[in-house]
């Protein structure tokens, strides 16, 4: 890792990190991918060392963590396995809103049960037809006394197989609006989502909404704000950890082909002294610092408060996952036919990395929004 501005407190802590995910991720991740499905052992462990909820305050059972911290933890979580680096992200978009949007009462209800991780949760925004337009949302919330009747269905929610509560974001009165629903509520159903390209351990499902009736203090922030202002903190909570969690995949990559190409010969000599696999190796080691180098400008922005903190979100996001692309293409090519067999890690690599350009916003997304911001920046 190269990151010489970390403080000592922040390098300590990346150690325990990279700790962590190599004893408890990296020889499950295979696992993970072949079985698609994470298990519930290593959501106790993520809980037994605070990873849940890591940016939550501690008295709601958070760690307090800061944005650069919070950002090395998802570094080493999605080097050792990108499905659980997916699934601490998702619990903590939920987190996060309940802590910033929710009521005492939610807060207290909820927070301590996701940060010990005996309540799982999921982020409940796409559906068949609703994609990155998130405004075109169809599923309806309607008021009855002290009740709102949810009708519509959801698609591609990570985890929603396995999760306890879900963030659903539906329209009341045509206004955008976000409720917390229980698993267990009537005319609630979740269907699972197999079979995927990559981040196969996420879980995901297609839930429906059929007269599904919840109290009214369900109700998250206010009428109106559950896109501007709950979805849209949490989504850019999601592309941070997509972004350091890209980071981490094209670490990966960089390990495993450097150790790879120091022990594999051809024509009488390793690989790595073949001057096109070096290149390809210098390529992957300067795209992966550079992405890292963006993933702490947005960190540093997020902690110093400023204006364009979520801009420079876009561009870490952007970058990062692009770079984890090439560099997971780049790995499975230095490991040539060791690479697409099923028990090469980089063919997972390979397969998780073009996930990372779609969620929490496609390239084309994030090309589109960073062109504006580079059109007001150019203007200052």
């Amino acid at each position: 890792m190269i990151l010489s501005h970390l403080s000592t407190q922040q390098a300590e802590r990346h150690g325990e990190f990279r700790a962590f995910a190599d004893r408890a991720l990296v020889p499950q991740a295979d696992r993970f991918d072949r079985e698609q499905a994470i298990s519930r052992e290593v959501i106790a462990d993520l809980a037994g060392q605070a990873y849940l909820g890591a940016l939550i305050p501690k008295e709601f059972g958070g760690a307090g963590m800061g944005w650069i911290e919070y950002g090395l933890l998802t570094e080493e979580l999605g080097r050792g396995c990108q499905s659980i680096r997916n699934f601490v992200a998702v619990d903590d978009m939920v987190a996060h809103s309940i802590h910033k949007w929710g009521t005492e009462e939610q807060k207290e209800q909820w927070l301590l049960r996701i940060t010990s991780g005996r309540t799982l949760a999921a982020f409940a925004l796409t559906e068949p037809d609703v994609g990155s337009d998130a405004a075109a949302v169809e599923t309806t919330a309607t008021a009855d006394g002290t009740e709102i009747v949810l009708r519509g269905t959801k698609k591609w929610i990570s985890f929603a197989q396995i999760a306890d509560l879900f963030l659903v974001f539906a329209k009341l009165d045509g206004q955008h609006t976000a409720f917390l629903v229980e698993r267990d509520t009537p005319g609630l159903s979740v269907e699972p989502i197999e079979g995927l390209l990559g981040l196969r351990g996420s879980m995901l499902g297609r839930i429906t909404f059929d007269d599904c009736r919840i109290p009214a203090t369900n109700l998250v922030g206010r009428p109106g704000v559950g896109l501007t202002f709950v979805a849209s903190s949490a989504l850019d909570l999601g592309r941070y950890s997509t972004a350091w969690g890209s980071v981490g995949l094209a670490q990966a990559c960089l390990e495993a082909s450097t150790e790879y190409a120091g022990r594999r010969a051809q024509y009488g000599t390793e690989i790595s002294n073949h001057q096109l696999v070096q290149q390809l190796l210098a390529d992957m080691l300067t795209d992966t610092v550079t992405a890292r180098l963006l993933c702490h400008h947005a960190g540093v922005s997020k902690e110093q408060g400023e204006m364009e903190a979520v801009n420079h979100t876009l561009l870490a996001k952007y970058r990062a996952s692009t770079i984890a692309v090439k560099a997971a293409a780049d790995a499975v090519q230095i490991h040539g036919a060791q690479g697409i067999g099923a028990e090469a890690s980089v063919q997972r690599h390979h397969r998780d990395a073009k996930v990372m350009e779609i969620i929490e916003g496609t390239t084309q997304i994030q090309q589109t929004m960073l062109g504006q911001f580079a059109l007001r920046a150019a203007q200052l």
